[in-house]
């Protein structure tokens, strides 16, 4: 298969466990695009959280695109033109809260710019604003919060408890809203049908083209749906067991430059 699109999960793919994209890892990027190839990022992360990914690959100047929020928003970074945007919609903020409050464990909103929490000391909470630099703001209510849209919400908590909550919160929501954990502590509340897998078709229809033309890798949970869908699915040595279990291909560990052979072996001419 002539493969055209390469769509890169962040954490544990692009970047090592230094949270780090190496230098031959980003070559084999740069030698990919300069040979045509569309090159796409693919993350739970909301757009804050990755403009440091698309700074160092040089997205805005040499043209990429970002698929935040798991596809809920995808952006030309050449242009600035979004291609899909779609929230939570309002009504379901209360459902949400209500099965946190009712379960004992703490939830945050994802706003445009900030972060919206009843509970704005939660460690898992604030590990999420470090890592996509945005500001926590408490608010006394997250089940009245209209102030702005929602693009998701995530249940924080041990691994365990939320494994069970997965469950509870997919039966809850089945058939309105998509439930899944991105890793054991997250659980992430999205609009129906908002996955990684739908990033795909959406980038792909946009630029003319289809799923089979797009390599997706990955390692996490919610890589899971890109890396089955894709036309080739790449599972990173260090991914989930279900990920390596459903991907076509599994390739050296990021700590390893994994990346580098699926281009070269893939995608370079």
């Amino acid at each position: 298969m002539d493969y055209k699109i390469l769509v890169l999960d962040i954490d544990g793919t692009l970047y090592n466990s230094e949270k780090r994209i190496t230098s031959a890892t980003k070559a084999a990027i740069y030698k990919a695009r300069e040979q045509g190839n569309i090159i796409a990022i693919a993350s739970g992360r909301p757009l804050p959280g990755i403009q440091d990914v698309s700074r160092k690959l040089e997205l805005a100047e040499k043209g990429g695109y970002i698929m935040a929020y798991n596809g809920g928003r995808i952006l030309n970074v050449q242009t600035n033109e979004y291609i899909s945007e779609i929230t939570l919609p309002p009504e379901y903020i209360p459902r949400i809260a209500a099965l946190a409050e009712k379960y004992g464990v703490a939830v945050v909103g994802h706003a445009p710019e900030v972060l919206v929490t009843e509970q704005p000391d939660d460690e898992i909470i604030n590990l999420e604003a470090r890592l996509n630099k945005m500001q926590v703001v408490e608010i006394p209510s997250l089940a009245d919060y209209r102030e702005t849209s929602l693009y998701k919400c995530i249940i924080t908590g041990d691994g365990d408890k939320l494994a069970e909550l997965e469950k509870i919160a997919a039966k809850e929501f089945e058939g309105e809203l998509s439930v899944y954990r991105s890793e054991p502590y997250f659980l992430e509340i999205l609009p129906l049908g908002i996955d990684k897998a739908r990033g795909i078709d959406v980038l792909a229809a946009h630029l003319g083209m289809t799923k089979d033309e797009v390599i997706a890798c990955g390692d996490g949970f919610n890589d899971l749906s890109m890396v089955k869908h894709a036309g080739l699915g790449v599972a990173m040595a260090n991914a989930q067991k279900v990920v390596k279990e459903s991907a076509d291909y599994v390739t050296d560990s990021c700590d390893d430059d994994g990346l580098v052979p699926v281009i070269e072996k893939f995608l370079l001419k």
